[in-house]
């Protein structure tokens, strides 16, 4: 459950503004009850003095929604032996857009937020044996043993993670193609990881979980991929079990709602907001 860009050297970013506005622009609000206004700016504190390169850093999921003007592009990589039916490859899609949302609501009409929604789309498979996947259907691109990480890899011609200037001259299908983001699967994997690059969580877990309504693993990483921290050796006072707390809590809680919107308030002028 580690947050994996700190120290990363910052990326040349350009801002597109564009797409579903949520809500009219209005002047900026922060209010948070009042119960969370002193663990909300411990942890605020605890970030400044802990991240490397905090503000010049330009690959959050905040910049990645906002480079393509309010969706997100994924690609899976299926670090498992067993087969995918197209059953489960859509239901695999379904519990990762689902999971999202659940953060991205969180946002929605808040602050000068200027997305109702964030779609995700898968647009790729990374797998070890085209076998594997048990479709013939060509709704996803396909990328077969291109092994890095010792892992199926997604093109790193079509990855955001590569391409920080949001051109993809290499990828056979252009930004539409694109990903911003893998959802990483492997099988005998326990807990997870997450930054920039996605999330990471075990293939079994996510497949016991396709109908749950929580994903707790999954939704951890999702928050560090938009920048919260671990809380393995401190708890913020006045606060119990929260997501990002791993161990605590296995659904968002109003803490982790309003850390979330902290970052937003901190970054939010980067975007013009």
């Amino acid at each position: 459950m580690s947050r994996l860009w700190k120290g990363l050297v910052a990326a040349i970013f350009a801002a597109v503004m564009a797409a579903s506005v949520a809500a009219p622009a209005r002047a900026d609000t922060w209010n948070p009850p009042a119960n969370l206004v002193t663990p909300l700016n411990q942890v605020w504190q605890h970030v400044e003095s802990t991240y490397g390169d905090l503000y010049g850093f330009r690959n959050y999921g905040w910049d990645q929604v906002f480079v393509n003007g309010g969706y997100l592009n994924f690609c899976v990589r299926w670090d498992s032996p067993a087969s995918v039916t197209a059953a489960q490859r859509d239901a695999i899609h379904a519990q990762l857009s689902r999971q999202y949302k659940k953060w991205m609501d969180v946002m929605a009409g808040h602050n000068n937020w200027p997305y109702a929604t964030v779609p995700i789309k898968v647009v790729g498979w990374a797998v070890r044996d085209r076998a594997q996947l048990k479709w013939t259907d060509n709704s996803v691109d396909i990328y077969v043993n291109d092994i890095r990480e010792n892992a199926p890899q997604c093109s790193e011609g079509c990855g955001r993670f590569f391409n920080r200037n949001g051109s993809y001259p290499r990828c056979p299908g252009g930004v539409a193609r694109h990903y911003d983001q893998s959802l990483w699967l492997t099988a005998g994997f326990g807990g997870g990881a997450g930054g920039d690059w996605g999330q990471r969580i075990g293939s079994e877990y996510y497949l016991g979980n396709l109908n749950s309504s929580d994903v707790h693993i999954l939704l951890h990483e999702i928050g560090h991929t938009f920048g919260l921290d671990d809380f393995y050796d401190w708890t913020p006072s006045g606060v119990g079990g929260f997501i990002m707390k791993a161990g605590s809590s296995t659904v968002i809680t109003e803490f982790d709602r309003w850390m979330l919107r902290d970052w937003w308030r901190h970054l939010k002028n980067r975007y013009g907001r």
